[in-house]
């Protein structure tokens, strides 16, 4: 793993690229995307009324690093996963380096969502997230995106639109654009934890 140690994988997603692996036994290997999509930390940011309702009754607890290998594994626990357990071990060794991070929604003493992402000075970059408990992953979402305001943050970088990710206002920009907000956010000094 010396082509991933921790100085090298923190200035490619400095630049812009991500990593990604077809799956257990295939290679690691850095992706770049010309149409970048960012989650919105200003007035842009929405989320299904629905969802209203379980944030204001209070019925998940946000906890920070508390569990972050249950993260990882639920982030990869699919059919077919671009985490592999290379890029698993990667992710614990940024986590141990204070890069990476857990964002995560508990009930109780379980844990019900959670969203996995490399904080880099005023960059937050979600890898993945994932849900136990019905809403669960939602409701980190915008608890994540409230901490990113609250702790300064310039972007969310969420690399690949989805669905899931429109629903809260996600949007596409091209490269300069993204590479104009990323070396403007990376001249930070925010602090995730």
């Amino acid at each position: 793993m010396e082509r991933f140690d921790i100085r090298s994988v923190i200035d490619g997603y400095s630049q812009g690229y991500f990593l990604m692996s077809e799956g257990d036994g295939q290679p690691i290997e850095w992706y770049y995307t010309n149409e970048r999509t960012l989650i919105p930390l200003d007035d842009r940011f929405r989320y299904p009324k629905s969802l209203q309702r379980a944030i204001n009754q209070n019925r998940f607890e946000v906890k920070i690093d508390s569990a972050f290998e249950q993260v990882v594994e639920g982030c990869a626990d699919r059919e077919t996963t671009w985490i592999s357990n290379e890029l698993r071990s990667l992710y614990f060794n940024l986590h141990q380096a204070g890069w990476a991070h857990s964002f995560e929604t508990w009930q109780g003493d379980k844990l019900a969502g959670g969203i996995l992402g490399i904080a880099i000075r005023g960059v937050f970059i979600g890898e993945s997230m994932f849900f136990k408990i019905p809403e669960g992953s939602k409701v980190a979402m915008v608890k994540l995106v409230e901490h990113l305001r609250s702790r300064g943050y310039g972007l969310f970088d969420a690399q690949l639109m989805n669905p899931h990710l429109a629903r809260f206002g996600a949007y596409e920009i091209d490269d300069q654009s993204y590479q104009n907000l990323l070396q403007k956010a990376l001249t930070k000094s925010c602090v995730f934890v």
